[in-house]
């Protein structure tokens, strides 16, 4: 999963950075509103991680922004007005939580904080957005537990890489729809990442060598998926 992390505290930034990186998340960091915006506007991201004090305004303004913008039509919007967001700041008065919440925030966390808790708070958001209610992702007979990061297949664990949990992940999210290779890319790597040519290829053939051949369906010439099935 693709985060945004909007701070122009360095220090802080390269914390989220660093201890959302080792949880497998790819992270992006922009110090203000108008790279945050142009980051937005180029890039598809599952969610923002926004504080509210920023060098060049207030954080609430790239919100409002945000969830102001219309969706294109017939066209994927980017940016795309729905992307889930949480404020991290200091303002920990509960006139501020209500109005960051009111301007559309998803979910409103007061620093400092346990990285722990941050990581549980992204996950609701993820699931929520996703339309699910349930911490665990079931497809046929395979069980996701996006917060341990393990895979289950009928009952028997199945070792994986991190790169192929979040290939995996990022299939059973979309699943019914076809992906393309770059939009893979687009959600499992950072502008900082180094992505070999056939990477993407190399962790769908581990997936289907432990999970079954058709469990990942290719549509020649335009992407992967992974049919559509009752959960």
């Amino acid at each position: 999963m693709r985060i945004l992390v909007v701070e122009d505290d360095a220090g802080i930034a390269n914390g989220l950075r660093t201890n959302l990186q080792q949880r497998g998340y790819a992270v992006d960091v922009c110090d203000g509103i108008a790279s945050a915006w142009g980051a937005l506007r180029a890039e598809r991201f599952d969610a923002v991680l926004l504080d509210l004090g920023l060098a060049d305004g207030e954080g609430g303004e790239l919100l409002h922004r945000l969830r102001a913008s219309p969706p294109a039509a017939g066209v994927p919007a980017l940016p795309d007005p729905a992307t889930p967001v949480l404020i991290v700041t200091a303002r920990d008065l509960v006139s501020q939580r209500i109005a960051g919440l009111d301007q559309g925030a998803d979910d409103y966390l007061v620093k400092p904080f346990d990285v722990d808790e941050l990581d549980a708070r992204l996950r609701a958001l993820l699931r929520r957005a996703a339309g699910r209610a349930s911490p665990t992702i079931r497809y046929r007979d395979i069980e996701v537990d996006p917060a341990a990061r393990t895979v289950l297949q009928a009952g028997k664990p199945v070792d994986m890489s991190p790169r192929e949990f979040s290939v995996l992940l990022v299939l059973l999210q979309a699943r019914g729809r076809v992906l393309s290779r770059q939009q893979i890319e687009e959600r499992l790597y950072s502008w900082q990442s180094a992505i070999e040519s056939n990477a993407v290829e190399v962790h769908i053939h581990h997936l289907r060598r432990k999970l079954g051949s058709g469990c990942i369906q290719t549509m020649r010439g335009v992407g992967y998926f992974m049919p559509q099935e009752a959960l």
